[in-house]
């Protein structure tokens, strides 16, 4: 029998005790926690069925509609990051031979791509610049020249930084009968959203952008249209976990136990969509777009250049151009190092061109800006 290890040994691989530095987050994501989240996190767990614990996953169904200002009885939290959440609309809806048309114009674009593929999709892209929207017009000459099951979309770009227009996509696609799948990860809870009457069908967000939640619990949900694509299916969905025809029987009426929840995530989503609650979505809206139109009019006072047209650009995340001859990682290690400050670096086409500035949920408050913009404004004169 293998001998214990000594005491001087174990003391040895036992780290210190946690002492997390103050960052404030103003990057793409994860954004600072609101208090009153964090609060919710240290609260004792139930068990998975417990009666309480069931009420909160009603409660959190409630304000999720709410948030997303949608009706769809299937709408809930995927236990899991919003990549989880992003998976399950695919996984539920794509069978082998579907044709998907996914809409690239940016780095989550091409990871709908990627997953639509796993799951056996005839995958077909509409290219755009990283930086630029699709118009209505576009859209349209996609649909007629693919006649997909399925057309998916990034409603708010993280890597780019680009709000794609909705307001007409969904009866576009009603036309052409298919559904409408949306990525709402850096929009929920920032920017406006109304999934029933863009006639969205399949949506999903996160948890730490918009809502100033940990990540973890995810938002997902489903028309009554995309359900009967799930019903209808010929092959069952080849991802036991996502499964909606399996988790809708857990976040039901039937409370069919699926797996064991994360207790505490969900005490400190249903707290941040009660924050969201209490301000009031238009409230919300407009609180993250004057932050953003300041952040926008300083960084032009300082010298720099927003990489979107104003017309397309998120109130959430912005991407700055980097300045000519300026390391963009070393600007934003400074700004680590020496303010505990968190910008975000570009992804893919745009990697080494821009910096991403995130003001999300919690963090979208002027003082933040204003700190934000002297920092940076030090750091570019050194």
């Amino acid at each position: 029998m293998t001998a214990l290890p000594s005491i001087q040994e174990q003391n040895r691989i036992i780290p210190p005790q946690l002492d997390v530095p103050p960052r404030l987050l103003l990057g793409p994501g994860p954004s600072n926690v609101h208090p009153r989240v964090l609060t919710s996190l240290s609260l004792p767990p139930v068990g998975h069925l417990d009666p309480y614990f069931l009420q909160v996953m009603d409660e959190i169904q409630v304000l999720l509609r709410y948030a997303w200002q949608t009706d769809n009885p299937l709408t809930l939290a995927v236990s899991g990051t919003g990549s989880a959440a992003m998976e399950a609309t695919l996984a539920n809806v794509v069978e082998p031979g579907d044709v998907v048309l996914v809409g690239v114009m940016g780095y989550f674009g091409h990871r709908l791509v990627d997953m639509a593929t796993r799951y056996g999709g005839d995958v077909r892209k509409l290219m755009k610049p990283w930086g630029e929207a699709f118009s209505l017009e576009e859209l349209r000459e996609g649909l007629e020249t693919h006649r997909p099951a399925i057309l998916a979309l990034v409603h708010a770009e993280t890597s780019t930084g680009v709000r794609q227009p909705l307001e007409e996509v969904g009866q576009l696609c009603r036309e052409y009968n298919c559904l409408l799948l949306i990525d709402t990860v850096t929009s929920l809870g920032g920017v406006p959203i109304f999934l029933d009457h863009w006639g969205v069908d399949l949506a999903y967000s996160c948890s730490q952008k918009g809502l100033g939640c940990p990540p973890g619990a995810s938002p997902f949900t489903m028309s009554p249209k995309a359900l009967e694509k799930l019903q209808s299916r010929k092959t069952p969905v080849t991802n036991w976990y996502l499964d909606m025809s399996l988790l809708t029987k857990y976040w039901g009426e039937q409370r069919v136990y699926h797996h064991t929840a994360p207790i505490n995530m969900y005490y400190a989503l249903r707290e941040a969509l009660r924050v969201v609650a209490e301000e009031g979505l238009a409230a919300r809206w407009q609180r993250h777009l004057e932050n953003a139109q300041l952040l926008w009019k300083g960084l032009e006072e300082i010298g720099l250049v927003c990489h979107v047209a104003q017309e397309y650009r998120l109130p959430t995340l912005t991407t700055v151009r980097v300045p000519e001859g300026v390391d963009a990682k070393a600007v934003a290690q400074k700004l680590m190092k020496e303010y505990n400050l968190e910008v975000g670096l570009g992804l893919g086409e745009l990697a080494g061109k821009v910096w991403r500035i995130g003001l999300m949920g919690y963090n979208s408050r002027p003082e933040n800006v204003l700190l934000l913009l002297q920092a940076l404004s030090q750091v570019l004169g050194k």
